[in-house]
This record gives C-alpha cells, structure tokens and sequence, in this order.
C-alpha cells in the first residue's frame, strides 16, 4: 500500500504543475473561476473546452501569424487571448493527434510508428474529464490509430470522425458515433469542412437541449488544408491573383511581418530546391498526370517558366481558400457556443499538427487534367515551394523535426479566466502540454497511475496555466522529437537535430536561431555528445514504457475463410 501511494504521489507531482498555485498565489480550483493573475475570484463553474486542429497549416498562414489569408475568427481570438511563438507539434498527423489527446509523446504509446493498440494504461482526455462531469464531443480527423473507435476507444459521449482523407465534396468513409455513414455521392453541395463544422454545431445544440447543467470538450479537428487541394469556388475566387507575386514575395513578407509582431528574431534562410520527400512523384510523373504548370522543387520563383507560375499561383489561391473556409466555420462553431451563453467561460485552443506539406503524390480518385484547379476531380498538393512560404521563416517541412516541420501557432482564448488580451507567450511547449493543461484548468487534482490494471508512467508534459498569467513561466528539461528517422532535442535554446536515421546531427541557438541557419555541431561537440546520449536515454526509454507491439494478428487460410463464409448468413 505505502508503494502505491508513493507511485500515486509521484504521478501527479510529475503530471499537474504544482508551481501554477504558487505563481498564481491560489489554490488549483481557482485558477479555473476567475482571470489569471486576479485576487479573491467568486465562484464558477468550470470552464468548457473548445480545441481546433488545423491539418498541414504552415506556421504563418494565419493572420495573426503573419499570414495574408483571411481569418478574422482565428485573429478575434488572439486578440482577446495569448499566443505562443513556440508551440511544437510532432511534424506529422497522426503522432500529434496521440500526443494532443493522450499527453504522451507518441514513441511512449506505440504511435510512432504506429504497432498495434495503445497500451491498455492509455487513456484519452475524456476518461480523465467524464469522471468530473464533462461531457466529451469529437468531430473530423481522428488518426489515432491504436485507439480506433472515437466512443468506445477514445471515451467521446458523440463522435464524427472522418477516415476519408481524399475526397472533400463525397467522402465515402466515416462513421457516427462508432457505426458507418452511407457514402457522400458525387456531384451534391456537400464540404467536408463545413460538414465536420455542421457535426460539432449538432453535438452542441444537443449538449444545450439535454445536458445545459454539464461543462463539455469539444475537439474539433478539420483536414484543411492538407491534400488534396479542395475548395468551394466562391472562396478560390476571392484569392485568384494574389499569389502571382511568387513565394520568395511571399515567404519574405510573412518573415518581415512575423519580426515586426515579435512572433521571432531570425533570419530568413535560403530555400532549399533538393529537400523533397522520398516518395513524391518524380518529376516526369507530375507533369505526365499533372501537367508542365507542376513544379517538383522549392526553387526561386524567376526560375519558373509563365506556366509554372500561373499554375503554382492558383495552388496556393486553392491552399488559402481551404483556410479561409476554416475560419469561417470556426466563426460558425463559436456563434453556436454564444447562443448556448458559454463562450466566456470556454477555453478555445487553436493548433496546427504539422507544418506545411511538400509532398506531391496524386491517390483517392486520381487526377483529371481536364478539372477545374480544386474541383473533386482534381487531386493537387501545394508542394516544396509554397510550403517553404507557408513556414516561412522555418525550414523543411511536415515529416522533418527542423523548426519548418514541428512549429506550431498556438493560441489560448478564455475570457472569463484569461486576463491578457493580444499577448504573446515565448515558453517552449508542445502537443504534449494540452492535457495538462486542460485538466489543471478542470480542476482535475486527483488521478491515479491505475488504468486498466496497469500503472501509467507520468505525463510527460508540463501544464501552460502559469504561462497564461506570465511569460517565461514554463520550463521543460528537454522536448524530444523523432518521426521516421528525424530527430531532435530542445533543451533550453539549444537544439540537436538530425535529418533522417543516417543524417549527422545538426546543433543550433534558437536565441537568435529559429531559421537554424548556422550549425555549431563542430563548435560545440560536447554538447553534442551530452545531447544526442540523452535523447538516445530518452528514445530507450520511451520504446520500453511502451512495450512491444502487439502481434499482428493470425492470417487466415483459405479453409479458414471458407469457414467463415459458410457460418455467416446471407
């Protein structure tokens, strides 16, 4: 019993931040009823949660990091809210969306790669938060491959998830709570954006019908503006000829505005044309199904010919009309949570789960070189070139653990707790954050190591409570990345990285170094030694805590499956 407790006791210290009460001089329940920092809050109820993942959204895409698109919802909320300048992601979907809704890096959960099930002591936000009365909504892209139902696996009370990832005018595979939707036929008025907004919009009217007295999670997890590039012709119209300027004019400008913001202080680094992922279409390929407008390198816009330029121009009018229409159904589900008198006390946090993609590969239906730019039967990907903009000032891309991959906006709007409004937050944090933070603002105290029969190790992650009352706030001894071969370490404002399994490691002062543009590996090779020992002690021990993966299961023989066949009725 004493070892229980003890292992009791030193979950929670290394899970809930035990510095938030003491930074904020208040006890954990009220940082959760009044506005951070205020003295003698009265008493509330708890917060709501409202959290928005955005799919293969560069870090400056959005206005309120340096983008041109048009966002006005997402801008609202930074405005009347903090913003961090360096939130993390894992650098692809499917490891950000483990660590987003289970708080462990997701080496720690048998989800990068992905082998099997999550290990039976896994649990996602809603187990920890139905025991406290909240009611648990999901809607869009799940991904969590080792938990694959969103009611039965991930705990949600409603659930529209979304397995369908190449089609957003007649998606064919997704499923409410848990048991599968009739196809979306072609040729109808359906989006999916819209549609995953529609679904939320419904889970909360119900919510208001039948459990007003309840506080509710809600995640919200569009595919925009991941491929294939799909928009609504109205809002491609409304960028069509704002992207002809090129993305060195582009990638440039956001940089400049990003400085002038104080979002960062680096350099803008070069492009870098032969950095492509391994398995895009070669170059013959795209311009064989594509067209000679494709261009298969991040190489400077007046090296383009006309065509290329003009192609390349309307892929990114497509890439920020699928933003645009984000936000406008972002704008969509934050008018629903006012009608209902809960948007003071909901805490909206807004996150992208990867940088911009590069990869150009053509799946779903293939592609019609005859279609419309961003109709359905059109299958386009942004490409190196314009993600290279979309992340400006950052280098590489999605899949990469370079700063172009990992970097996130991340943005916390909660006016009844929150009392800065438009200010930006410099603490290093990362995916692995939300939960912490989202239970410590629940007022979630009491957890046990025990789940389903097994003891959990701690939560990796660091709770941003302290941060929302002040910068500098949070410090983390290290963040740790890893995802097909790339690797990397934090530790303060140095970073070790290492561009695939084989790639020499990379060291860079994010101080001033963000764009990573000078190496001191050579300068420093102690403290590359030092660093790479322990993200390698790390990696050990993560793969350990996640135990070995589950067997694939047994292939059926033929008798077998003429067995089954037999057994079952028509």
């Amino acid at each position: 019993m004493a070892h229980h407790k003890s292992t009791r006791r030193a979950f929670l210290r290394q899970t809930l931040s035990a510095g938030t009460a003491a930074a904020l001089g208040t006890p954990l329940l009220s940082t959760v009823s009044r506005p951070v920092g205020a003295a003698e809050p009265p008493a509330r109820k708890k917060p709501n949660f409202l959290v928005i993942v955005a799919d293969d959204m560069g870090f400056s895409d959005i206005g309120c990091y340096g983008g041109e698109i048009a966002t006005p919802n997402l801008d609202r909320l930074a405005a009347g809210g903090v913003r961090f300048t360096q939130g993390y992601s894992t650098g692809r979907c499917w490891p950000s969306r483990a660590a987003l809704l289970t708080g462990y890096y997701p080496q720690q959960v048998r989800m990068d790669p992905p082998q099997g099930r999550l290990p039976v002591w896994t649990r996602l936000v809603p187990h920890y938060l139905k025991p406290h009365g909240y009611r648990c909504y999901t809607a869009g892209k799940w991904h969590v491959n080792g938990a694959p139902k969103g009611v039965a696996d991930g705990g949600f009370d409603r659930s529209y998830i979304l397995h369908d990832h190449n089609r957003f005018f007649s998606p064919k595979q997704h499923e409410l709570d848990d048991k599968p939707l009739p196809p979306v036929e072609d040729g109808t008025n359906y989006y999916v954006t819209t549609g995953i907004a529609d679904y939320m919009i419904g889970f909360l009217k119900e919510h208001q019908e039948k459990h007003r007295g309840q506080p509710f999670f809600s995640y919200l997890a569009f595919i925009c503006p991941h491929f294939p590039l799909h928009a609504l012709p109205e809002d491609i119209a409304r960028y069509r000829g704002k992207y002809d300027e090129g993305w060195d004019v582009i990638r440039e400008r956001r940089w400049k505005r990003l400085r002038e913001m104080g979002i960062v202080n680096c350099a803008l680094p070069p492009l870098e044309p032969d950095v492509i992922p391994g398995w895009n279409l070669p170059k013959e390929k795209l311009i064989e199904m594509i067209g000679p407008g494709e261009a298969d390198r991040a190489v400077p816009w007046k090296e383009l010919t006309k065509e290329q330029q003009a192609f390349q121009a309307t892929k990114m009018a497509i890439h920020a009309a699928m933003v645009d229409r984000m936000d406008q159904e972002i704008g969509r589900v934050l008018e629903q949570i006012k009608a209902m008198g809960e948007a003071e006390n909901t805490v909206v946090v807004f996150v992208s789960d990867n940088g911009a993609s590069a990869e150009q590969i053509i799946r779903g239906d293939m592609h019609d070189r005859s279609a419309p730019p961003g109709s359905a039967k059109s299958y386009l990907c942004l490409g190196p070139g314009w993600s290279s903009a979309s992340n400006s000032p950052f280098r590489l891309h999605k899949h990469w653990v370079h700063e172009g991959g990992i970097a996130s906006p991340l943005i916390v709007h909660w006016p009844a707790g929150l009392r800065a409004q438009g200010e930006l937050r410099h603490d290093p944090c990362h995916f692995i954050d939300v939960l912490p933070t989202v239970l410590e603002l629940a007022g979630v105290r009491e957890i046990s190591p025990q789940w389903n029969g097994a003891t959990a190790p701690p939560l990796p992650g660091k709770s941003l409570v302290p941060a929302l009352a002040g910068d500098g706030s949070v410090v983390h001894e290290y963040l740790y990345f890893n995802h097909q071969g790339n690797r990397a370490l934090r530790v303060g404002n140095w970073k070790l990285v290492a561009r695939g399994a084989d790639g020499p490691w990379e060291l860079y002062d994010l101080t001033t170094d963000r764009s990573e543009s000078v190496n001191l590996a050579q300068k420093y090779p102690d403290r590359v030694r030092e660093m790479s020992a322990q993200w390698q002690r790390l990696e050990d021990e993560f793969r350990r805590q996640a135990g070995p993966p589950e067997p694939a299961p047994a292939k059926k023989t033929k008798r077998d499956k003429q067995n089954t066949k037999a057994k079952t009725p028509s």
